[in-house]
């Protein structure tokens, strides 16, 4: 039976997910209540069947973007969405099946009993993980770390996660960027400039294949080059942090 929660939600950003995004809601659905999926642009007809699955769940809530702006941009309108609501907090889980439905209740908890951490997806790779993922998010992983004076962030760009709402719709308030495959990484670094501490907790992910329904909106020079600019940016900020987070990092 899936746990009611009057300050905690499942947020589903969603685009072209294929057919595996049903399975997705409904394994969210038997663990957590609410579910919000935000269908961000979708020319796939998801956005219409799931509307459909909303008439028939009372734990499912279903929002619409008429064009396609970018995970962090379908994010940021489903957590302002969900604080004008009431709720406090967003745990944020891929629809195309990679991310662990039965972990959303360790992870719901970990928040719940301390509100004012994000609590961060480690990610446990099995053999359908693409090497060169694998190995090129290392690289990511320790730039986070560096641009935060290593804060403990144990996974920069694993999307399973809880964040306190307020405070990530504030960092992403005054941010241009932050909309699209580089919300992941910045928002953990943004967050930890802000005194938001990371909490890690490891996390299954499964790679599907194409015939698996399996499906990817990952370019690798295209978003690599996105990463790039992104580090880049962080990195300028965190020089002009520096004498903040060494402070703070002194206090302990």
């Amino acid at each position: 039976m899936a746990t009611p929660s009057a300050t905690h939600i499942v947020l589903i950003p969603s685009y072209n997910p294929g057919p595996r995004v049903f399975d997705t809601v409904r394994a969210a659905l038997a663990h957590w209540s609410p579910v919000w999926v935000v269908v961000d642009g979708s020319s796939d007809g998801s956005g219409e069947q799931l509307q459909e699955m909303m008439a028939r769940e009372p734990g499912l809530r279903v929002l619409i973007l008429p064009e396609n702006r970018g995970k962090g941009a379908a994010v940021l309108h489903g957590i302002r969405e969900a604080l004008l609501a009431g709720f406090t907090h967003a745990l944020t889980m891929d629809s195309d099946g990679q991310h662990p439905a039965e972990k959303i209740i360790p992870f719901m908890e970990a928040s719940l009993g301390r509100p004012d951490v994000m609590v961060l997806g480690c990610p446990v790779f099995d053999a359908s993980a693409p090497s060169l993922r694998v190995k090129g998010r290392k690289i990511s992983n320790w730039w986070a770390n560096l641009e935060t004076l290593w804060s403990g962030i144990g996974d920069s760009l694993y999307g399973f996660r809880v964040y306190p709402m307020d405070a990530l719709a504030r960092v992403m308030r005054h941010q241009v960027w932050m909309r699209r495959f580089d919300f992941d990484v910045e928002a953990v670094v943004r967050l930890c400039w802000r005194g938001v501490r990371p909490v890690n907790m490891p996390a299954p992910v499964r790679y599907f294949r194409a015939d698996e329904g399996g499906v990817s909106h990952f370019h690798y020079w295209r978003d690599n080059v996105l990463l790039t600019w992104m580090h880049f940016r962080l990195f300028c900020g965190f020089l002009l942090r520096l004498p903040v987070l060494v402070a703070r990092r002194a206090i302990g």
